[in-house]
């Protein structure tokens, strides 16, 4: 994975806020649910549908040289879900999307929002991509991405940021509001060592590519009396690289959904779909369909 030890000299970086404009930005709710606030989505602007998540062709734009879109980190979560920690089925771990992590950061009753969240009982570790937006009335608000992963095993929040504490109170934020969720205090440490972006737009990669490396090189592999460092010292992340292989992966499902619907038995397989190629529970259906 894009995602190796360090041995670049520091380079400067600069603050997110002066990443290249984008249309798309951040959307608070989250691609899907934003629509049922009145956004609309043009069929001819859907490019992929993977189990929960609709990418558009912007949300795949983004991925290739812009600042992420909160559904372009969704997908990779779906993607970390479906295809990496489904292998491992006595896993406790939750990716949160970024929708319920931007509910928790503006919300003053985080209990409130129990009913939409998971059952965290049994869960050891939760992973939440941190946006920096504070106005619910901004759909495209917000300015830089963090990742907070909170242990619920030892108690700790991990703050990871790309730009060392741009996100901090953010993260001090929703990690106090999680500890309301959980009904036990957390203790919250920003990792000084994450690696640091070089420019004001790679901040949702690093959240990917670090979300990735923590699940499957950290918890998901180690043995269950092992003592796991969260820290990322000696670590660099190629988030040029990291675009290419999310890149990949969207490409791959996507002709895969074609496939699948070139060997359907609908009627319509050979007509010119206006439904974008279809990876999940969808895509068995219209295989299925007649």
């Amino acid at each position: 994975m894009p995602l190796t030890k360090h041995t670049a000299s520091p380079s400067s970086h600069r603050n997110s806020q002066d990443r290249p404009s984008s249309r798309s930005g951040f959307h608070p709710f989250g691609g899907r649910v934003s629509k049922h606030f009145g956004e609309t989505l043009s069929p001819d602007d859907a490019y992929l549908s993977y189990h929960d998540i609709r990418l558009t062709r912007e949300d795949v734009t983004c991925i290739k040289n812009d600042w992420l879109t909160d559904n372009a980190i969704a997908f990779w979560e779906e993607y970390l879900e479906r295809e990496k920690l489904l292998q491992y089925p006595k896993a406790q771990i939750v990716l949160l999307r970024p929708s319920m992590a931007f509910m928790l950061l503006n919300t003053q009753d985080p209990l409130g929002l129990r009913s939409a969240l998971p059952d965290f009982t049994r869960t050891t570790h939760i992973f939440l991509p941190i946006n920096d937006c504070r106005d619910v009335s901004h759909a495209e608000g917000g300015s830089h991405w963090s990742l907070l992963l909170v242990s619920v095993l030892d108690g700790v929040a991990f703050h990871y940021d790309s730009l060392g504490d741009a996100n901090i109170q953010e993260g001090k934020l929703v990690a106090h509001r999680f500890s309301v969720l959980l009904g036990r205090s957390l203790r919250f440490i920003n990792l000084d060592d994450t690696p640091r972006q070089d420019n004001g737009m790679d901040c949702g990669v690093f959240v990917c590519l670090l979300m990735q490396h923590l699940l499957i090189s950290r918890l998901l592999t180690a043995h269950s009396k092992d003592k796991i460092s969260m820290s990322m010292r000696g670590k660099e992340v190629d988030a040029a690289g990291g675009r290419k292989e999310m890149l990949k992966i969207i490409e791959e499902r996507r002709r895969e959904g074609e496939r699948r619907r070139s060997q359907s038995h609908s009627p319509y397989r050979h007509s010119k779909s206006r439904s974008p190629p279809r990876i999940g529970e969808e895509s068995s259906r219209e295989r299925s369909s007649t």
